[in-house]
């Protein structure tokens, strides 16, 4: 068995653990645009001791390229501990030159892997 078959997806809409992926589906070459991932945008994600996100992870694979790039790892430490709670959105910052798909995946304590993605144009 490969971790890909460990991953599980759904819609965002209708499942608290799948990362939605919030940005525009069309940007200019080398123009900086705007990333959010949230776990549980629709439905709220339990952020507590017992249920919670431990990490969040973004990536870009570009069109025809073989393997992906990490754009950034996002871990969430506090979960009810001294009151602190983490939510699990994440916002960056990227610039892109070639066509592709943003590809992010979460880890739930219970609930294990998840993942989503959305294609990306550039424009010229």
């Amino acid at each position: 068995m490969s971790i890909g078959n460990l991953y599980q997806t759904a819609d965002w809409k209708g499942e608290k653990h799948v990362p939605a992926i919030d940005a525009p589906t069309t940007v200019k070459a080398g123009e900086e645009f705007e990333v959010a991932v949230q776990v549980g945008k629709e439905i709220e994600h339990p952020n507590t001791f017992e249920h919670h996100i431990v990490w969040v992870k973004l990536y870009y694979l570009p069109k025809d390229a073989k393997l992906p790039v990490e754009i950034g790892n996002y871990d969430f430490s506090a979960h009810g501990e001294a009151e602190a709670l983490t939510s699990p959105k994440v916002v960056t910052k990227l610039k892109l030159n070639k066509c592709g798909k943003l590809i992010s995946t979460s880890y739930c304590n219970i609930h294990g892997l998840w993942t989503s993605e959305v294609d990306i144009t550039i424009e010229a």
